[in-house]
């Protein structure tokens, strides 16, 4: 053997002293052109998507004389706070309501998310003997309902909950269907984990907690995301509910009685001096969107992987 191949330094990848480092896969012309196309796909329907959250931001920043001569577009035109003056002109107000709206929509998704995933553990459970009994109650809600009427009387007469927060509360905190997607994923659980713990002398608390509970992730972050939505766009059942009786109302719920307030006003100087594009009505709505989307948005990217995850077993076990 000679020294020049004695000096060769050793090939260690994947075999020797360290580990191995990753070889890129080389594609060929074909995989190529399908990877192109598939990127600038979704580029395009991404900024599709993203298009109308633009134009939207777009005309809260715009004055309402330009967006009734020219439109809604891209770019702001004749660049006005007008909007959002209005919508934040009583600030206790409006404050009031994102603290509102925070805590029932951060504390009626943790407690809806431990209900729920309680309902679909013990629905899971084969040694439950009423759980196909509960089940088909649970299903037939989805199909009939009372209606309205008997709802309120419930509600506000029978529980006295009128101009109480748990009015609106309580009747957002659990859907059937998202106790039927619980369900569903609780089959994807391999039902031999809770035998096992069953066999280790573990309650059923502990094997809910410790065992089953780690393992719904993508369920809670899907079912969670849910329930927050629910809570924070909630506004029709506080005008019903509530109304003027609390001071601070829900955040939609205020927000509406704003673009109310606005487009009355609106309609009661037209035919006289006032110029009715002096009042923002068009660009107060668009605001009115960006204020209450806007929080929500931020939080929908750290959840996204686990919703897309959840959403999809629960469909093709169901």
């Amino acid at each position: 053997m000679h020294s020049s191949e004695l000096a060769r330094p050793i090939e260690t990848e994947g075999v020797g002293f360290g580990p191995a480092k990753p070889r890129a896969i080389k594609l060929d012309g074909s995989d190529v052109v399908i990877r192109s196309i598939s990127y600038i796909t979704i580029t395009l329907f991404a900024l599709f998507c993203l298009l109308p959250f633009v134009m939207m931001l777009s005309a809260s920043l715009s004055s309402e004389a330009a967006i009734m001569k020219s439109g809604f577009g891209i770019l702001p035109k004749d660049f006005s706070l007008a909007a959002y003056e209005w919508i934040f002109k009583a600030p206790k107000q409006i404050i009031g309501s994102y603290v509102v709206t925070i805590v029932m929509t951060v504390f009626g998704t943790a407690i809806g998310l431990f209900i729920i995933s309680m309902t679909g553990y013990a629905l899971h459970r084969k040694d439950f003997p009423f759980r196909n009994h509960i089940s088909f109650l649970i299903y037939f809600t989805t199909l009939f309902s009372a209606g309205l009427a008997p709802t309120f009387l419930w509600v506000a007469r029978d529980l006295g909950l009128r101009g109480n927060y748990l009015a609106v509360f309580l009747q957002l905190l659990m859907t059937p269907w998202l106790i039927i997607l619980m369900k569903n994923f609780m089959r994807t659980v391999p039902y031999e984990i809770i035998e096992s713990g069953k066999v280790d002398g573990a309650g059923d608390f502990r094997i809910f907690a410790q065992l089953c509970l780690p393992m719904m992730k993508p369920a809670l972050a899907t079912i969670g995301l849910f329930l927050a939505l629910g809570y924070w766009n909630e506004w029709y059942l506080s005008s019903l509910y509530l109304g003027s009786t609390v001071e601070f109302k829900p955040l939609q719920y205020h927000l509406y009685n704003i673009i109310n307030t606005a487009n009355a006003l609106r309609n009661s100087v037209a035919g006289s001096n006032v110029s009715v594009t002096a009042l923002p009505s068009n660009t107060l709505k668009m605001a009115s969107a960006i204020v209450a989307t806007g929080p929500i948005l931020l939080l929908y990217p750290f959840v996204q992987k686990y919703f897309v995850s959840g959403i999809t077993i629960g469909a093709v076990k169901g």
